[in-house]
């Protein structure tokens, strides 16, 4: 069975930056489209980023120029660089092989202003 483990959050001072790691226990990232979501309380889950087997990427328009997804197909990890980073990215960040519905743990998130 393949696991999704994120690792990386932390509380952060606003304009700072961050580098989460989504670690997979099988070869899913070359199969798969991986991406990252986020939840913050009272929020619906949103898409921040995805990646596919190619390394096509795609962003939310909140995080464009800020967030960069990639991925280290031999250390089967997934990453999210966060820059620049904002009170309203303040989230739990969920790991997620989106093409067999796997999510990780989740990982939090906290920018101070």
């Amino acid at each position: 069975q393949v696991r999704l483990v994120e690792s990386g959050g932390g509380l952060v001072q606003y304009g700072g930056s961050l580098r989460l790691s989504c670690a997979a226990s099988g070869t899913i990232l070359s199969i798969s489209v991986m991406g990252w979501y986020r939840q913050a309380p009272g929020n619906t889950r949103e898409l921040v980023a995805t990646i596919s087997s190619a390394g096509s990427t795609n962003y939310a328009d909140s995080v464009k120029g800020r967030f960069t997804i990639s991925r280290d197909g031999a250390k089967n990890t997934v990453y999210l660089q966060m820059n620049s980073l904002k009170p309203e990215d303040t989230a739990r960040y969920y790991c997620c092989a989106t093409s067999y519905n796997i999510w990780g743990q989740g990982t939090q998130v906290t920018v101070a202003s």
